[in-house]
């Protein structure tokens, strides 16, 4: 079966009108697949945010939909929503509530008794609690009286500096300007004496900064040339000589080489302290008999004593 481009283009287009108007929708917080009835009331002032709860005998049963002034009735007007499996009389009240420590307010449904039920797009009757009001009522009085309180205070304080000004002695006033005229003149001489220090010190400071000037290019320079070394290369070159120091101790450990059989080879150990026991013997013994070594005759004569052989080779 071939489909024409204009059929295609048309299922094309109408799919896509479909998931814009359900995306436009999902990012306005509803769902349009929702089973749930409109309704709703007002009140003479704003009092719930769209996340306030919408409960029914201390269950959430919904949400707020809409919150809206009414310019022509001066009044708030409010949509929510509740589950469409709720039914409830069209006569009941809708009452704004204060939720308690967790702070904010709600709205709770406030069931008749009558079986003339709810429809959705119908407008309840409100009313508000009367604890929240006396709340609000008593949090207006209290800034009132805040208020008053901060404005005595403040009239107060006028008044007594308003008497400071005009003291009759006004000796207190005088003397605090003079206090202040002597403070200008010490900073003043203060203020001299560093103009003098400097002008004095001109050919050190200007000495100083130049050294100064000279030690950051130095740093400078040498900060460039920290950064033109290779140091991965350096770090590279070094790890290379360790591996190969580790494995020279490692044929050393295991008597590979002449030094590995020195250090490892016990037999050998113990022909060298033989050696070196007999040498010490034989320059012993030249000591002590020269002549068994040496030997000058004006007649050709002949050392008879003979070399004796230790017992023990290593006494």
């Amino acid at each position: 079966m071939n489909i024409s481009k204009e059929v295609k283009t048309a299922i094309l287009v109408i799919l896509g009108i479909i998931f814009l108007y359900f995306g436009i929708n999902y990012l306005k917080g509803q769902n349009v697949l929702d089973a749930s009835n409109t309704f709703y009331t007002e009140f003479d002032y704003n009092a719930l945010t769209t996340s306030s709860p919408v409960t029914i005998k201390g269950n959430n049963v919904g949400k707020i939909k809409e919150i809206k002034y009414d310019f022509e009735t001066g009044k708030t007007r409010v949509a929510f929503t509740v589950d469409n499996k709720l039914k409830f009389s069209k006569n009941s009240k809708i009452r704004l509530y204060e939720l308690g420590l967790m702070g904010g307010n709600g709205m709770a449904i406030i069931p008749a008794q009558d079986e003339q039920l709810a429809q959705s797009g119908d407008v309840l009757e409100s009313e508000v609690e009367e604890g929240l009001i006396k709340s609000l009522t008593s949090n207006f009085s209290g800034l009132s009286t805040g208020l008053d309180s901060t404005l005595k205070s403040a009239d107060s304080l006028l008044i007594n500096i308003n008497d400071l000004v005009e003291d009759d002695t006004k000796a207190g006033l005088k003397h605090a300007i003079k206090e202040l005229n002597g403070t200008i003149t010490s900073f003043n001489t203060l203020s001299l004496s560093l103009n003098q220090l400097i002008s004095k010190n001109d050919e050190s400071l200007t000495a100083v900064i130049t050294n100064f000037n000279t030690i950051s290019k130095d740093l400078a320079v040498l900060s460039n040339d920290l950064k033109n070394v290779e140091v991965s290369k350096t770090v590279a070159n070094l790890d290379t000589t360790l591996n190969n120091l580790n494995g020279i101790l490692a044929g050393l450990d295991q008597g590979e080489g002449s030094l590995g059989k020195l250090l490892k080879d016990e037999k050998l150990y113990d022909n060298l302290e033989v050696a070196s026991m007999q040498l010490k013997e034989l320059l012993q013994d030249v000591k002590l008999n020269p002549k068994r070594y040496i030997n000058v005759s004006v007649f050709g004569g002949k050392n008879k004593e003979d070399y004796v052989k230790p017992e023990n080779e290593r006494q």
